[in-house]
């Protein structure tokens, strides 16, 4: 951190810290250096009690996985540790869960063909069970196994944007539990394109079903830190492949409709995919607040993403917003809580309280998407109490980016006027 950054939280609120995105990666030290602790057994993952408490079958075996061991192994896409990945495909094998990188956030994987292991993984995030999970394959010859037929539009995105961060909704077989599907007859697959998450496909037998790699409602992870503070004692292994790349989830389209449709923005935007495929629609969803029907696809109708704090999004022209946030820091202040502000380079020099972040340039789509669970999970490690952050809506990405901060907000917007 900067000198400038003070020690002393009454001054920190009085004056304003604000905290760039590579000052922000301290932040994260006090989970970081627990988790060197388990990292020094990065020989190999023993396929003792730990992975027979990840598959477990009796009450017993359910008590160890509370207790279970979490090692985290340090890898690279360019330098992959073949004996981990193994291992790892291993414990998936058998039942159990293990957590990886993929190129949009990291994942929570298990078997998805058996339905005992899919509900690990409701029961490790506290996921509610009629959320789908999505299926990772390696290879389109996979998807033909787990589908009853793969329409026109299905091959044409495939071959566009797999391996990539793109999810299709497609009708499922009798291969894909329900557990895996949350209870519906279509099933969500796609292809990732990090090599890590491809080996450990591979080495697992073809199938993982992978939500993000976190505690239900909480931020996606982006780093293996994240994961272990969130799955610390509940999985045994954590393969880590350092930041992801695009730092939000993937795109998800329903090709099961007439008129195909996007449930979940992403980085591959509306605009890509009819240049593919022609006509698509988008749900109204996405923005607009949760309904009570069944999802469909991850990240429909339960509050995701959120941080421990409460987050308002402050919308409005530029001056306005930053007046408002201001406005609204002091009082904070005055009450006692502990402020948390998510701006831009643009603005953040012009917040006078609280612990101020810069998500990056207005105009850097791609660095917002890339910071914002990162900077909410940050904000979490300073305490904060509350969060005010502006709004996004860029041309390509701003959708999916406001997607998930009304999501993380529950809906909380403020206009300022």
């Amino acid at each position: 951190m900067k000198a400038a950054v003070q020690t002393n939280e009454t001054a920190q609120q009085k004056t304003g810290v604000r905290v760039t995105e590579s000052e922000a990666e301290s932040s994260g030290t006090k989970t970081a250096s627990s988790m060197k602790e388990a990292s020094k057994q990065i020989s190999g993952i023993k396929t003792t009690d730990r992975v027979r408490a990840a598959s477990g079958q009796t009450a017993e075996m359910k008590e160890a996985v509370a207790q279970i061991e979490t090692v985290v192994i340090k890898m690279d896409e360019s330098d992959i540790d073949t004996d981990a990945v193994k291992q790892a495909g291993k414990i998936l094998r058998q039942g159990g869960l293990a957590a990886f990188p993929t190129e949009t956030v990291y994942g929570l994987g298990a078997d998805a063909l058996r339905a005992e292991a899919s509900r690990k993984i409701y029961a490790a995030k506290g996921r509610p069970s009629d959320n789908p999970l999505i299926v990772h394959i390696c290879c389109m010859q996979d998807l033909e196994k787990i589908v009853t037929d793969i329409p026109k539009t299905a091959k044409k995105l495939a071959e566009a944007f797999w391996p990539g961060p793109l999810t299709m909704i497609l009708k499922k077989n009798d291969k894909v539990p329900y557990e895996t599907t949350g209870g519906l007859d279509t099933v969500a697959v796609r292809m990732p394109a990090n090599k890590i998450a491809l080996a450990l496909i591979r080495e697992s037998g073809g199938y993982i079903a992978a939500p993000s790699a976190n505690t239900s409602g909480r931020p996606s992870p982006t780093l293996a830190e994240h994961v272990y503070a969130d799955m610390k004692g509940k999985i045994p292994v954590i393969l880590d492949g350092g930041q992801t790349g695009v730092g939000i989830e993937s795109s998800i389209i329903d090709l099961t409709e007439d008129i195909p449709m996007i449930l979940r923005p992403g980085c591959i935007t509306l605009d890509m995919i009819q240049n593919v495929i022609g006509q698509v629609r988008t749900d109204p969803g996405i923005i607009e607040e949760d309904s009570g029907c069944r999802p469909k696809a991850p990240g429909m109708k339960y509050k995701h993403y959120a941080p421990k704090a409460d987050l308002f999004l402050v919308e409005g022209k530029s001056e306005s917003v930053v007046k408002r946030i201001n406005q609204l820091a002091v009082q904070c202040i005055k009450e006692g809580k502990k402020v948390g502000i998510i701006g831009t380079k643009e603005t953040a020099e012009f917040y006078n309280n609280g612990i101020v972040m810069s998500i990056g340039g207005r105009q850097e789509e791609e660095v917002i998407a890339h910071n914002l669970y990162k900077i909410l999970r940050d904000l979490d490690n300073y305490d904060v109490d509350i969060i005010y952050s502006e709004s996004f809506s860029t041309p390509r990405m701003g959708q999916a980016v406001m997607n998930r901060l009304l999501k993380a907000a529950g809906h909380q917007v403020i206009e300022a006027v």
